[in-house]
């Protein structure tokens, strides 16, 4: 197979590991600045330059999609689909995911758990808004934040109503949920290829830190699922329409609870905790839906 990964650095973990896995299989790899892409729209007959070259023959793509580039990032894909070219991710499924509130409404709907969430449109009556979510400690996350950035935890409810203010008063549209303060700082992250959790780890803060990411100093480690958190993750994904996904979820005293679903998620930490060939599932994927 020709397969492309849509990947603007082809030097990250997850790139480099997709083509390492795919090559080991004799699949011909390419990456693809998706970016750098220019879209040829006409009737019976889509195409995509790429480098002053028209894109052919390319049998699946593997989208690694930036949220800060999602747009033109899901026309790209959505390109190779009317090329009739199989992705890993489809382009629906990708804006239904980094939608947080859409895909909240989306998760809700298919019956799973969440933490008490509101969202408003600069509502003044924050104090309701705070009641809502049982009062503080509570999170309060912009709703264009990733891997941790834009999410801050109110301790108290003056600081809560300070920061909803500040925010409105900003025009900054955010989501705001209960504190789960059983988790202890700690989430789990499932990831599910094709309908299958392949890995999962459990994600802790650093100390005096409640956000486990591990882009923010957080450690993570290998850990085996519950029944209900393994079919949660499998449900959440399907929901979504992903076929990769990372699941992230909260261990709380009513069960998991979904934080978000990633559409691009990374390779590097559930590996490393798992010691589990992730990028060769991924290819594995293809091969079925493909071959």
């Amino acid at each position: 197979m020709k397969i492309a990964i849509l990947s603007a650095n082809p030097n990250l973990y997850s790139t480099k590991r997709l083509v390492e896995a795919g090559e080991k299989k004799g699949h011909e790899m390419l990456v693809i600045n998706h970016t750098k892409c220019d879209l040829v729209i006409e009737k019976k007959k889509p195409g995509i330059i790429y480098k002053g070259e028209e894109i052919t023959n390319v049998d699946a793509v593997i989208p690694r999609i930036g949220a800060s580039v999602t747009f033109y990032g899901t026309a790209v894909v959505r390109q190779f689909e009317m090329m009739k070219v199989f992705s890993a991710t489809e382009s629906q499924a990708l804006v239904r995911s980094r939608d947080k509130l859409r895909s909240l409404q989306i998760l809700s709907r298919a019956g799973l758990g969440l933490p008490k969430t509101v969202f408003s449109n600069y509502s003044k009556e924050v104090s309701g808004i705070i009641d809502k979510v049982g009062g503080a400690p509570l999170v309060i996350k912009l709703l264009e934040g990733t891997q941790g950035l834009g999410v801050v935890l109110a301790d108290n409810r003056n600081s809560a109503e300070s920061i909803l203010e500040a925010f409105n008063g900003l025009q900054a549209r955010v989501i705001v949920q209960e504190f789960i303060k059983e988790a202890k700082g700690a989430d789990i992250r499932a990831f599910v290829v094709d309908g299958v959790v392949v890995g999962a780890m459990k994600r802790q803060g650093k100390e005096g830190e409640f956000r486990s990411n591990l882009h923010r100093g957080g450690t993570a480690n290998i850990i085996e699922l519950t029944d209900e958190e393994e079919n949660t993750a499998i449900k959440a994904a399907k929901s979504l329409g992903l076929g990769i996904a990372g699941v992230d979820m909260l261990q709380s005293a009513r069960g998991p609870l979904i934080l978000e679903v990633n559409s691009s998620p990374g390779l590097e930490g559930i590996e490393n905790a798992t010691g589990t060939d992730i990028a060769g599932q991924i290819i594995k994927y293809l091969e079925r839906n493909v071959e």
